[in-house]
């Protein structure tokens, strides 16, 4: 299979600039590579945090369903890469039938990680509760949560060139899931038609450590469907987003599992739709 683009999906409280080495990076080896922002979060950073009120409702579905949107319009599977909760929508997105193959950089979890998922979230609850739409980070938490292994002026350059508020409603059903029938984190997890998956953790993520990231990966243990597992042991939430070394890495990844399962049938779903796409 010839892969000619990736999408790279940002994660909660973040727009598409968070990825702006790894888009240099892969469109200087020639990929055409699509990083566009959540629904109603394109535009100004200082923009979006004075006003939010554009993004503050959203919910995981309309997140998933922008982006497989996009996906849709392109003539051939991409790879998709997603961070935090953009791992999640990876996942959504290749349990639907997209994409030549997934990475998920840090995942957010899913239905059926409620055991792992309240330490994780347990920083944010007392924002989510209070009954505020979205919530806000500061430079403090960004640094104690998600760039623990910056310096104080590293992780407040970067918190001042890339977070933005993020739904509430987003870690609402996260945190919610197990009690939902139909909740918008469920997966299939026995899909075995699906694109092969890379579930990458970092060992000083506070976010999603690696115990939250391999239990993830577990879940995938009853299907056919290749799903692999790489930690980095010194990387933390937010400096996943700043290492070329680790966008080299999963490139490579994806285009050899890519290259491998394109001679295996794919998804029904898939199939039919990049064959309308190429139709004239």
């Amino acid at each position: 299979m010839n892969i000619t683009t990736i999408v790279l999906i940002p994660g909660l409280g973040m727009t598409a600039l968070c990825w702006e080495r790894w888009v240099k990076y892969y469109s200087d080896k020639g990929y055409s590579v699509i990083a566009r922002s959540w629904p109603g979060m394109e535009g100004d950073i200082e923009q979006l945090r004075r006003d939010p009120s554009s993004f503050a409702s959203l919910g995981l579905r309309e997140v998933v369903d922008h982006y497989e949107q996009i996906i849709r319009d392109l003539e051939a599977p991409p790879i998709i890469i997603g961070y935090g909760f953009g791992a999640l929508v990876t996942q959504i997105l290749l349990d639907r039938g997209w994409g030549a193959a997934g990475v998920g950089i840090g995942p957010a979890p899913m239905k059926g990680l409620l055991r792992v998922l309240m330490p994780t979230l347990r920083a944010f609850l007392s924002d989510v509760l209070n009954g505020n739409k979205e919530y806000s980070l500061t430079p403090s938490r960004f640094r104690r949560a998600f760039a623990n292994t910056l310096t104080e002026s590293e992780s407040r350059a970067a918190f001042e060139r890339y977070v933005v508020p993020g739904p509430n409603r987003m870690l609402l059903q996260a945190a919610f899931a197990k009690f939902n029938p139909q909740a918008a984190t469920s997966v299939n997890f026995r899909n075995d038609t699906r694109a092969p998956l890379l579930l990458v953790a970092g060992g000083k993520d506070r976010v999603a450590p690696p115990s939250l990231v391999k239990a993830n990966c577990d879940l995938y243990r009853d299907s056919k469907a290749e799903t692999d597992y790489k930690e980095y042991p010194n990387q933390a939430h937010f400096t996943f987003l700043q290492d070329i070394k680790v966008a080299d890495y999963v490139l490579g990844w994806a285009i050899c599992r890519a290259d491998s399962a394109s001679t295996v049938a794919g998804s029904p779903n898939r199939k039919a739709s990049w064959s309308v796409q190429l139709s004239p």
